[in-house]
């Protein structure tokens, strides 16, 4: 599966959210954080605004939930213009129903892991998936340093959807930048979400590109991409 980078829109500028999604065109995916200031300590997008960024940009939005009673609110964001899903399984109070509601609407589901929050619990449910993300730093906030200490976890989701033949991405959110790509992917991420990284950059399609770049070389000399 190819490596895709999806810019997270946390780190660009509200006032002008068209053109900053404009200014990373070549990435796979907009990365949208939402978040209610209950599940997370911090405030920050909803519908109203999703649905206006699915009408200005043709790249299809990474909707990451990071609230509470994603069971009540998730569908409303495939409805809204979303083509991916992300809710936390933490907040879940149903998770193969939520999936199963978010696929049969049309979009991706995919299901995010605080870093406390281990994968193995979760193996029976990852044939209900599109995507696992694995948080590489608490959820709330942008520009965060990378939890090294994630990488294990990565590796250990990774064995498991090769474990099961599933063709399942596996997404890491959190201080992914140059210096952090690369060991990401040799753990078995496919999906990076980046922001500060992206949107702090001088030239942000260029950032992508180079992001890309480092992570498709490193994916070619990973141990768990061979024979995939």
């Amino acid at each position: 599966m190819p490596v895709q980078i999806n810019p997270s829109i946390l780190s660009a500028d509200f006032a002008n959210l068209a053109a900053e999604a404009e200014a990373v065109r070549g990435a796979d995916w907009l990365h949208v954080d939402v978040m209610d200031n209950h599940f997370v300590p911090n405030l920050t997008l909803g519908v109203p605004v999703v649905e206006s960024l699915a009408r200005a940009t043709d790249t299809p939005l990474d909707c990451h939930l990071m609230i509470e009673a994603p069971d009540r609110w998730a569908p409303q964001y495939v409805e809204a213009g979303a083509g991916s899903v992300t809710f936390h399984v933490e907040a879940a109070a149903a998770p193969v129903r939520l999936a199963r509601e978010i696929r049969a609407k049309g979009a991706r589901a995919s299901m995010a892991l605080k870093p406390a929050t281990p994968v193995e619990p979760y193996e029976d449910l990852l044939p209900e998936l599109d995507m696992l993300l694995v948080m590489t730093v608490e959820p709330g906030f942008g520009g965060q340093a990378f939890l090294d200490i994630m990488l294990p976890k990565i590796r250990r989701t990774r064995e498991l959807i090769n474990k099961h033949g599933l063709e399942l991405w596996l997404q890491v959110d959190g201080g992914v930048s140059a210096s952090t790509i690369e060991q990401c992917a040799d753990a078995g991420a496919d999906v990076f979400v980046a922001g500060s990284a992206v949107y702090g950059a001088s030239d942000p399609a260029e950032a992508v590109r180079a992001l890309r770049n480092q992570a498709e070389a490193a994916t070619a000399k990973a141990s768990w991409a061979c024979g995939h």
